[in-house]
């Protein structure tokens, strides 16, 4: 599975990527907004910390608008996938976005009918929110079951399913088990997936003893 990092701040992306554990980037205008920096400049600074994808979401919800943003988005860096609405027209600028090379990542899916119509419009990824459906007692794993499954019948299809909306751990594990490609996880949540018990007594043993021996490595 590879890892996005689901944030605008550049400082936590860049600490990420020092672990090699970031494969790309998602943003949208909630996270821009909280960073409180100019839009095109975050995500041109983004591009140059990580050689994945960097998803830079449009604002328009026309089609002709979008697609003019789009391809503006497109010009920043090579590795920009630009983030579309699961809408008619969100689709409209997925297909001619897609066709003229363009990576694309359609946002809000909440139905497996929606990541086909995705997948038929040419997206390079579906981000389903797993998570927004948690919220209204709808297991938002069952989403991405039933998206891998339909996917997986059809492996000429280029679109990899992006899970979004990611809350805690367990969602990055359950992603995993059920074969999706990607999970954009917010900095946070990464961190706590290396938090053990046992690693950290075992840590704090090992330094213990280390120490008892009053030798020194350097």
């Amino acid at each position: 599975m590879k890892f996005f990092v689901d944030t605008a701040e550049i400082d936590d992306i860049r600490d990420l990527a020092e672990t090699g554990l970031v494969d790309g980037v998602t943003t949208n205008p909630s996270l821009i907004h909280k960073s409180g920096r100019d839009f095109l400049e975050v995500i041109a600074e983004i591009c140059d910390l990580v050689d994945g994808p960097v998803s830079a979401e449009v604002a328009a919800t026309d089609y002709p608008t979008m697609l003019e943003e789009g391809r503006k988005l497109a010009k920043i860096a090579s590795n920009v996938a630009v983030k579309v609405p699961l809408t008619p027209d969100g689709l409209k600028t997925c297909r001619a976005l897609s066709q003229s090379g363009t990576q694309v990542n359609v946002t809000l899916c909440f139905s497996a009918n929606q990541a086909i119509l995705a997948a038929k419009a040419g997206a390079s990824f579906i981000s389903p929110f797993i998570g927004r459906l948690d919220d209204i007692a709808t297991d938002g794993m069952d989403l991405i079951a039933d998206i891998c499954d339909v996917y997986a019948n059809y492996p000429e299809l280029p679109t990899e399913v992006l899970v979004a909306s990611v809350r805690h751990p367990m969602h990055v594990l359950q992603a995993a088990k059920l074969g999706a490609d990607v999970a954009t996880v917010p900095p946070g949540v990464i961190w706590q997936m290396f938090n053990h018990p046992l690693t950290e007594k075992g840590l704090a043993a090992f330094v213990a003893d280390w120490q008892k021996t009053g030798q020194t490595i350097l």
